[in-house]
């Protein structure tokens, strides 16, 4: 009987077709095969064939896909969004905190109008504007922080620890997200800042986060003070006030 295979076998399947029994190939074409009356192993027949050609793919000539990529489905959206709301609820997260839709590395923010997106990745959204300039590179800035995760959980908070964080601008010692969601802040403000992964911590097992994640920081900036270096003989020292 005379078998004639949709596809091309590779070289290497029609010579291990052959070597078992299975096929006699007539001609030099591989799609002209037949299967042979007395095979070598009286247990290999066309079954023996199919369960051949179906488990060695690699020997398969490389074939273009015409799969089309499987497009998301808006309720598979749906359920993801309800899903961390729920985990939100459990984990306390505050009023009005975003929502992200997490599938694979694809990572959509869901937060109300109220928020605002800048060029540069970041959201934020002011809840009170403050009073007064806005820091400067080598201003010091004294602030309150609680910082959360996707979950809405908090990972930190400067107000459990009892004192706020002192810290100067442009010296590369915060996030750089945090440090652009604080720059144009003035005292007395209070800011919501969800940092983008790109603008984010370093991670791996040497640092605090493990993965790349948006992160949610609620910022109260307390105030902004001018510094002066003082140097005298050897020594070098920075006064804030």
């Amino acid at each position: 009987m005379l078998t004639i295979l949709s596809n091309p076998l590779s070289p290497k399947l029609t010579v291990l077709c052959e070597s078992l029994g299975i096929l006699t190939c007539r001609s030099k074409r591989p799609t002209c095969c037949s299967l042979s009356e007395e095979p070598k192993y009286q247990s290999l027949s066309r079954r023996n064939l199919v369960y051949v050609l179906v488990s060695t793919p690699c020997l398969f000539a490389t074939l273009p896909s015409s799969a089309k990529t499987k497009s998301k489905s808006p309720y598979d959206e749906r359920r993801l969004l309800e899903q961390n709301k729920r985990i939100q609820r459990e984990n306390n997260a505050p009023d009005e905190f975003p929502n992200f839709v997490r599938e694979g590395f694809e990572v959509k923010v869901v937060a109300s109008d109220n928020y605002i997106k800048a060029d540069s990745g970041l959201i934020y959204r002011d809840f009170d504007v403050g009073q007064g300039d806005c820091p400067k590179d080598g201003q010091q800035v004294t602030f309150h922080y609680i910082g959360y995760n996707e979950s809405g959980r908090r990972i930190d908070s400067t107000y459990i620890q009892g004192s706020p964080a002192k810290i100067r601008m442009g010296t590369n010692a915060l996030v750089p997200g945090f440090e652009m969601g604080i720059r144009d802040m003035k005292p007395g403000g209070r800011r919501r800042i969800i940092i983008p992964p790109e603008l984010g911590p370093p991670v791996g097992p040497s640092t605090f986060f493990s993965s790349k994640q948006f992160e949610v920081f609620d910022v109260e900036l307390v105030s902004i003070q001018s510094c002066e270096r003082r140097t005298i003989g050897f020594y070098s020292d920075v006064t804030c006030s």
